[in-house]
């Protein structure tokens, strides 16, 4: 599994909660290509959010725990959500990711190595951690 953290310049609050993702099947003797990564992981949370969108189609029991919990949030739903489903195209969401990749939008650190080349290939081990880091533009700049 790979472990994928969210980081963003000048603050110390994390973009998004550390999640895992398992290694891509590209990976043969532990290394892949930067690109391939950075396109597993986008095709991982597409298939993830899709997920979502079912499971809050359904009604399910919660227990108590999880109410006291959502009730910290100010909001507790137990599915029957009659929203509309969002399509999401994986190749075009990994287009994106990969353009913005380029346009310097967020740096990325596997294993504390900074990713300049999505051509290069990166090693990986069971252990490893991959880091974005969105940057924040300056107005007027």
């Amino acid at each position: 599994m790979l472990v994928v953290k969210g980081r963003s310049i000048g603050t110390r609050k994390q973009l998004f909660e550390d999640f895992s993702v398992p290694l891509p099947p590209s990976v043969e003797g532990g290394s892949t290509k930067f690109r391939d990564l950075i396109a597993a992981v986008v095709k991982h949370e597409v298939e993830l959010f899709h997920k979502r969108q079912t499971d809050r189609q359904f009604i399910r029991v919660l227990t108590q725990t999880e109410i006291d919990e959502n009730e910290q949030t100010g909001k507790i739903e137990s599915g029957g959500s009659e929203l509309s489903v969002q399509k999401v195209d994986v190749d075009q969401a990994v287009s994106v990711a990969i353009e913005a990749f380029e346009d310097g939008l967020f740096l990325t650190f596997i294993d504390g190595t900074e990713q300049k080349d999505l051509d290069a290939d990166v090693l990986l081990t069971p252990k490893s951690e991959m880091t974005f880091i969105r940057l924040t533009m300056l107005a007027g700049g």
